[in-house]
């Protein structure tokens, strides 16, 4: 699934290519399914142009679980059978096959079906930035995951009880029980509940994986204590003078020791993977429309 140039959801066609070739320390991988995210509609509408450059054509796709069925001769840590999920900088993964260097690939979980470890990589690692990295999350600590309903939030919530937080999420309306599924102590339904309103006292940090208005931002701000943080994997947030709040803002990175993390919390039993959609690759378009229209929630995976 390519796009040749930019626009809106029709620019996603079907193209028939040959088969890739595995380069030097590349494996080919037979894609079992890739997945949605939201920084795909920036990318296919250009909006993302000045931090990710696109060659086009541009094959979509920067989640991959698939099976190995070839390596190059230069690569001993991968055999062909192997099963692996891993994140596609260079995208490519909404196709049956796609090479990619046999570092940026793990052992896929073996406590989920393959397809579904496709919503671990770009998600999964970008709540384990944030939560570990960004946050620092300790036992004890009051959390707040805002946008806990979308497949970063969701990993955010169950990583943030693994770290021994108390969690409140906000979600709307149809992602509430799923959301409580995941660990959450406290679930908001922002559309009918002031945030203000549903904390009893300030948190240490907020985890931000939604855009927010510059107002928004501030009631932000002071639902964390001082000397708390604010951590935003979407857009920039500033704190107002007066408040002492650390805000970081941050573009999750390829890390495969943190994809291995997530696999083994995942065959543990520790974190779910919350498939809330499975679709042919072919309906990539119409996931896109949906998800602008704000259709979809969770992690929608495209099986080929």
């Amino acid at each position: 699934m390519r796009i040749h140039h930019h626009g809106d959801a029709s620019v996603i066609r079907t193209d028939n290519v040959p088969r890739p070739v595995p380069g030097r320390g590349d494996v080919l991988i037979n894609v079992a399914a890739t997945s949605f995210n939201p920084s795909d509609i920036g990318l296919r509408r250009g909006l993302l142009r000045s931090v990710f450059p696109l060659d086009l054509p541009y094959t979509l796709g920067g989640d991959v679980a698939g099976t190995i069925v070839e390596v190059d001769d230069d690569v001993h840590t991968l055999a062909v059978g192997d099963r692996v999920i891993g994140r596609l900088d260079a995208g490519g993964a909404a196709a049956e096959y796609v090479t990619t260097a046999a570092d940026t690939v793990v052992a896929a979980p073996t406590a989920v079906p393959l397809p579904h470890a496709a919503a671990i990589p770009i998600a999964g690692v970008t709540a384990w930035q944030a939560v570990f990295e960004h946050a620092g999350i300790a036992p004890g600590q009051r959390v707040l995951v805002n946008g806990a309903g979308g497949g970063v939030g969701g990993f955010a919530v169950q990583l943030a009880k693994h770290a021994g937080a108390h969690v409140t999420a906000t979600a709307s309306p149809r992602s509430t029980e799923v959301v409580r599924q995941l660990g959450a102590d406290q679930v908001v339904d922002y559309t009918a509940t002031p945030l203000g309103d549903a904390l009893d006292r300030p948190v240490d940090a907020i985890l931000n994986f939604v855009v927010v208005s510059a107002r928004q931002a501030v009631t932000l701000m002071s639902l964390v204590r001082p000397g708390g943080v604010v951590v935003s994997a979407t857009g920039a947030l500033k704190a107002p003078a007066g408040f002492a709040v650390t805000v970081v803002h941050f573009v999750a990175r390829n890390d495969t020791s943190h994809l291995a993390g997530l696999v083994r919390l995942v065959d543990a039993g520790t974190v779910g993977v919350d498939v809330a959609a499975s679709r042919p690759l072919a309906d990539l378009a119409a996931v896109h429309r949906d998800a602008e229209s704000g259709r979809i929630r969770g992690k929608t995976i495209l099986v080929p």
